[in-house]
């Protein structure tokens, strides 16, 4: 992946790639060292998934990923996950494991903010983490764990605009919330940017329980978008995006000249039935980002308020050799240019 070992060194400067390592398996069982939560030598580490299942194969899979490692090199680390079925349920989750007496709680997606911060604010002796969770106010023991979604969002766009033969492309994804909303407009605006005449069609997912993890939704909008004659589409939203690249790869065409974009994470290692059109994937480090924020939680070092974890795109894989040594140039160079400041994605919410 020669194009790769130029984006390497920006990813000290704020975007990284992802190395080409399998994600393992989530686990609800939780390890097990001697005594119980509350107890001397025993570190209780527990998460509140947003809307959508633990394997979802994005967001909340991520962060639970991030959890168990930072588990392993924490002396009596014990860590347990509950999902999240419904959003009647998110202060509920969190009061289970204030109840059990957890030292760190993190809670999944911009939607838990407002219970977790009124937990928070009455548990002051316990740690918060929230994973797309922007902070206005700072709390001493909460801290957001945000990305620049937008410059992702823009990169992949730019690629996009680079890739289309129809000068059509799609977007498929979840709720309108916005994390998801920073994706789409970088998108477009990357797009854009690499070409002007290229047309973008987005959707988002309706509000409701299933907003993340509605595969069969997503699959539907894939389909309308390529009957539209899209031949880029970025899908970006839990199972729900997923459902969208497990369509564009049973596309005719796909892979030659149909494409998909996947999202939270190297998507290649998560969604292998998205292979024949998954070019490449719009990551948040947010494996990376949880495990540094727990063990700085375990270690005092830290601080309430926000923590901007990493964000960029993932390797080509397997289009590599597809994709035109000077458009992977021309993409490494804006993401260089994002990490440095040098380029603004333009990006304003509201």
């Amino acid at each position: 992946m020669k194009s790769f070992r130029i984006l390497a060194g920006i990813a000290a400067a704020g975007l990284a790639l992802t190395a080409c390592t399998s994600a393992p398996a989530p686990s609800g069982a939780p390890s097990a060292p001697a005594g119980n939560c509350g107890d001397a030598g025993v570190y209780c580490i527990g998460l509140v998934t947003d809307m959508g299942k633990i394997d979802d194969k994005s967001f909340n899979q991520s962060a639970w990923e991030g959890i168990e490692a930072a588990g392993k090199e924490i002396p009596g680390a014990k860590t347990k996950y509950i999902e999240t079925s419904a959003a009647t349920d998110y202060a509920a989750n969190i009061k289970k494991f204030v109840d059990g007496k957890y030292n760190v709680i993190v809670t999944v997606g911009f939607n838990l903010a407002e219970a977790t911060t009124t937990a928070a604010k009455a548990n002051p002796n316990i740690k918060f983490i929230g994973v797309d969770q922007g902070q206005t106010d700072t709390i001493a023991n909460l801290t957001g764990l945000v990305f620049p979604e937008d410059q992702a969002g823009y990169a992949v766009g730019y690629l996009a605009g680079k890739l289309t033969k129809t000068n059509k492309l799609g977007q498929v994804l979840g709720m309108q919330i916005p994390p998801v909303e920073k994706f789409a407009k970088g998108f477009i605006a990357g797009a854009k940017a690499s070409n002007a005449t290229a047309t973008v069609t987005t959707v988002y997912h309706p509000a409701g329980n299933n907003a993340f993890g509605d595969p069969t939704w997503g699959a539907a909008e894939a389909q309308k978008q390529l009957d539209q004659k899209a031949d880029v589409i970025f899908g970006a939203g839990g199972g729900t995006g997923n459902g969208a690249l497990g369509q564009v790869a049973k596309a005719p065409g796909a892979g030659t000249s149909v494409f998909c974009i996947g999202v939270d994470t190297d998507q290649w290692f998560t969604v292998p039935e998205a292979h024949g059109c998954l070019v490449t994937s719009a990551e948040k480090k947010i494996a990376d980002g949880t495990a540094a924020l727990v063990k700085a939680a375990k270690d005092g070092s830290i601080k309430g308020g926000n923590w901007v974890g990493k964000a960029g795109i993932s390797p080509f894989h397997d289009f590599d050799a597809k994709v035109p040594q000077a458009v992977k140039d021309e993409v490494a160079k804006v993401v260089a240019d994002l990490a440095s400041g040098a380029l603004k994605t333009g990006v304003t919410l509201g």
